[in-house]
């Protein structure tokens, strides 16, 4: 046993933790964008502001209509660039803030006194907003400044729990697809690292093709590109090829196959499900310790703040 057949070993199983991670990050993008599941969290969040029957007088204030995405209608459209705005999925807190104002009348109003404002207060529709700027003015908050001064930082930590909560739904989302993939071809860490062990050839066809990723890839790899790299490499992968009991072997063999398959899908899941990113960085440090490091294409579970 020598050092470099360790590294070429876990070089081999990082490359392809990468490439399924790719293509799950890939799939976790597209499927985000179709169900605009990033603008369904933020929305809910806006709800708390304006309450749900105004949320879409609120989302229709000209600062949050110009915040709307553009992308295609539906999947067929790409091939006739038919676009649409989609949901709102990020709002700067300063943009937000001024279009609640607006909404509730108070843009323009330099001083107000209390009836003034708890008359323009009580128009708001009944929701978390509405209660908050309630307590404040029977707190003798009553200044415009100050209560946009509280709204900003009430806004802040919306738009922050609308963030972590997106990042959640997709790292739960990310966990499922890993599973699903790994089921899906069969990937058994176990099995792959015993093939890479014992196989010196395709150790070393496995390492030359980590740094050719390495060295080519970096930003946006079509998934056509990342199947072919994974269709390449010569290690075995895919349930057609995995190596089951001799015929005629007894149960406790069967047992024993059937605990390290599992074993092995779920080491994979589990890595697979760190994202492409991460094994990208890794793979960059083993395959070319001393190379600059090149962003993949970025894991779809960032937030909406």
């Amino acid at each position: 046993m020598s050092i470099s057949q360790v590294l070429e070993v876990a070089l081999g199983l990082i490359l392809v933790y990468y490439i399924l991670g790719s293509i799950i990050s890939l799939m976790t993008q597209w499927i985000n964008e179709f169900f605009e599941t990033r603008g369904k969290a933020l929305e809910g969040y806006l709800i708390k502001i304006v309450g749900d029957k105004k949320v879409g007088d609120f989302i229709n204030t000209p600062q949050l209509q110009a915040l709307r995405p553009i992308r295609y209608k539906s999947p067929l459209s790409v091939f006739r660039s038919l676009t649409e705005p989609k949901r709102i999925e990020k709002v700067p807190v300063a943009t937000l803030v001024d279009a609640f104002f607006d909404f509730a009348g108070l843009t323009g109003k330099q001083e107000l006194n209390l009836l003034e404002l708890a008359e323009l207060v009580d128009k708001l529709p009944e929701s978390e907003g509405k209660r908050a700027f309630i307590s404040w003015i029977n707190q003798g908050v009553t200044s415009i400044s100050d209560l946009r001064t509280r709204t900003t930082a009430y806004f802040t930590g919306l738009m922050e729990q609308a963030a972590a909560t997106f990042r959640a739904n997709a790292r739960s989302f990310v966990i499922i697809m890993s599973i699903g993939v790994t089921v899906l071809f069969g990937t058994d860490s176990i099995q792959l690292a015993k093939t890479l062990w014992t196989n010196a050839e395709a150790r070393a066809l496995t390492a030359a093709k980590a740094q050719m990723v390495v060295a080519q890839e970096g930003v946006d790899v079509p998934v056509s590109d990342l199947l072919q790299e994974l269709g390449d490499l010569t290690i075995k992968i895919g349930w057609w090829q995995s190596e089951r009991p001799a015929d005629g072997s007894s149960a406790s063999d069967w047992i024993l196959f059937i605990i390290l398959k599992v074993i092995g899908l779920g080491l994979t899941a589990a890595a697979v499900s760190q994202g492409s990113s991460f094994w990208y960085d890794l793979l960059k440090k083993v395959a070319s310790p001393t190379s600059a490091t090149v962003k993949p294409a970025s894991d779809s579970s960032g937030g909406l703040g």
